[in-house]
């Protein structure tokens, strides 16, 4: 297609393989009067084959931005060549007459009429004659144009329909598997992320993951948990964190023990948000969880369900009980008394003064029954089971089995049960003695396993404490966050399957 430039002395004009650009006169009629203004001829009204080049704009092309300076164009200094033009002759006639050849001879070529029209240089026209041929020329050109917009314009319709040139044909073609294949791997990044990532759709079908994290058999008592904690947990105010997150987080931190920073770094928060959401998930689960899953069965259950191995030798067995001892980082405080933190591990009776102290207890089917809060060290066992409440537990004939003597015979006689010690050997570390009967090492072992089964699966309980969870976090309950934290992790503990059969 050859379109002329319109502008009044600009012989550019569009020819193969030519690098200008030419614009029709836009159909908005605003801004159509603004350009035939712009172009300035006298009593002159553009068609439909109207073009101007690109020269006469600024930026080499028109703007369709009304705050565009190339809104309207603007350059009309004489418009040099386009690189495919010859430079003409030196004369005005000549080079008028050049321009209407090479318009000719082009015309001709599209129209497949075979050889160029000559026109002989040196002949005289009137000017009369030459406003006629140069109107006709421009006539030509425009029942030869479609009334399509300007190039780039054509370009982007076409690529919005699909629509491609014929040397593009054979990309186009890939452009579906290219698109295939960046579909393909964008679902295997998504898939990627939520594996790595902690959340519910990573953990659902993974049980190793659930165990690892959480400290918990499987997914569905993972669910469980949630669904007993979640009408709870609406007050938390956490805008970062699901409820499901929040419950994650506070397992993390029990089962794997991990900094407050690391975990802020794993879910996208601050330490602030971790300590705060950790604090509110304790209190939560031991007010909800601990007495659903921490309780002191009836005696007629406990022997119903009593193991194999303690029915001939204790049948009578309520309770197997033991303490265990935890290090903290910083003083403790219980109500307005603060016990100093020793740093040289000093002994008073051969119990060190900066540890808290727990007693447990455990019954024979392996199921944590009860808890004390933890004192500081230095507490004498009798003084601890007589404070923590658990000897009102216990009913006349009762038998409580221990693996050591912690010295409260005299205390459980009292309430009409029997306190004895299965085996005789000193520290959880320590074999059985080799005179034992099978039957007192069974027991033995059996104690072993249940009490450090708790440690094993939540290592938080292992220590030392931070300073943070050794305060008492309710006046009312006199237990600090920590107490609380052993409580939660035996209730945890009876949800899984127990790992110290009896049998």
């Amino acid at each position: 297609m050859v379109h002329t430039c319109v502008v009044a002395g600009c012989r550019n004009r569009r020819t193969p393989g030519t690098a200008l650009s030419f614009y029709r006169f836009p159909r908005d009629p605003e801004r159509k009067q603004r350009w035939i203004a712009a172009v300035n001829r006298e009593g002159w009204v553009p068609n439909d084959g109207s073009r101007l080049c690109s020269t006469h704009f600024i930026s080499g092309k028109q703007v369709k931005n009304p705050r565009s300076p190339d809104y309207v164009p603007s350059l009309f200094t004489p418009a040099p060549l386009s690189p495919e033009m010859k430079e003409p002759g030196s004369l005005e006639i000549l080079d008028k007459q050049e321009a209407r050849v090479e318009a000719a001879n082009a015309l001709l070529f599209l129209q497949g009429q075979g050889s160029s029209a000559v026109v002989e240089r040196g002949q005289e026209e009137h000017p009369e004659q030459r406003e006629q041929e140069a109107a006709v020329e421009e006539s030509a050109s425009s029942s030869l144009s479609s009334d399509e917009d300007d190039e780039e314009d054509d370009e982007s319709i076409d690529c919005k329909k699909g629509k491609f040139a014929p040397h593009t044909s054979d990309a186009a073609v890939n452009f579906d598997n290219v698109l295939k294949a960046l579909k393909k791997e964008n679902q295997t990044l998504r898939e990627s992320v939520d594996k790595m990532s902690l959340s519910e759709n990573s953990l659902r079908n993974d049980a190793e993951k659930v165990k690892f994290y959480t400290g918990l058999p499987n997914y569905f008592v993972l669910e469980t948990v949630m669904w007993l904690l979640a009408p709870h947990m609406d007050g938390m105010k956490t805008v970062k964190l699901s409820k499901f997150q929040q419950l994650l987080l506070t397992l993390m931190r029990l089962r794997l023990d991990l900094r407050n920073q690391d975990l802020a770094y794993r879910f996208g928060v601050k330490v602030g948000t971790v300590t705060r959401t950790v604090h509110q998930m304790v209190n939560i689960m031991s007010s909800t969880l601990v007495p659903t899953a921490v309780f002191w069965p009836s005696r007629a259950e406990l022997r119903k369900n009593l193991p194999v191995a303690l029915r001939t030798s204790h049948p009578d067995c309520a309770v197997i009980i033991d303490c265990f001892m935890v290090p903290f980082e910083e003083p403790v405080s219980r109500g307005n008394q603060q016990q100093q933190r020793v740093v040289s591990s000093s002994q008073v009776g051969g119990t060190s003064y900066n540890v808290l102290k727990y007693l447990i207890g455990v019954a024979p089917q392996g199921v944590v029954t009860f808890v004390s809060r933890g004192v500081l060290g230095n507490v004498g066992d009798k003084s601890l089971a007589e404070g923590c409440g658990f000897l009102c537990k216990l009913l006349p004939g009762d038998v409580v089995l221990a693996s050591r003597d912690l010295d409260i015979a005299d205390s459980v006689a009292a309430r009409g049960a029997l306190f004895k010690i299965a085996g005789s050997y000193q520290g959880e570390a320590s074999p059985p003695l080799p005179d034992s009967s099978s039957e007192t090492v069974s027991v033995q072992r059996h104690v072993q396993r249940v009490l450090s089964v708790v440690k094993q699966r939540y290592a938080m309980l292992t220590g030392p404490v931070e300073s943070p969870f050794t305060t008492v976090s309710e006046r009312t309950s006199n237990l600090s966050t920590f107490d609380k934290i052993v409580q939660v992790a035996c209730a945890l503990n009876n949800l899984c399957i127990s790992a110290a059969p009896l049998e």
